[in-house]
């Protein structure tokens, strides 16, 4: 991937916790979000190569929503994929430290928004999906 954007946080619950909170739509639908007026009202998750990922995100007050669609290109259960998304490509990663996780997202940047707006909306995803795991 070149000119990826890399974000990580370190999770306070086992691999095993954490591959499930991030990839099981059951979890998907209470963290997957940047901010608190949105939310993800809808997520569907084909966990194998040429599977399909779609989360529904909108603004709580229906002004905005989009769907999320990405294809798995490289699944190693408990340890890393990778999927495609609109012509980019994503890796998710996991590292056991310790008795915590963690998880390290890197992607390829859309043009339209600025590398660090895109940065920090996909860290506030993660520091959500964080606290939701840890509180579980």
């Amino acid at each position: 991937m070149s000119n990826q954007i890399t974000i990580s946080a370190l999770v306070n619950a086992s691999k095993s916790k954490v591959w499930d909170c991030y990839t099981n739509p059951i979890h998907i639908v209470n963290w997957n979000f940047a901010d608190p007026s949105w939310h993800c009202p809808k997520a569907e998750n084909d966990m194998k190569v040429g599977g399909i990922y779609n989360a529904r995100m909108e603004a709580k007050d229906g002004s905005f929503g989009f769907d999320f669609l990405a294809t798995y290109t490289e699944i190693s259960p408990e340890d890393h994929y990778t999927y495609e998304f609109g012509g980019r490509y994503a890796t998710v990663s996991l590292e056991t430290k310790n008795e915590n996780t963690l998880i390290t997202v890197s992607f390829e940047p859309e043009t339209e928004n600025s590398l660090e707006m895109q940065q920090m909306g996909w860290q506030m995803i993660l520091n959500n999906f964080k606290s939701y795991t840890e509180n579980l």
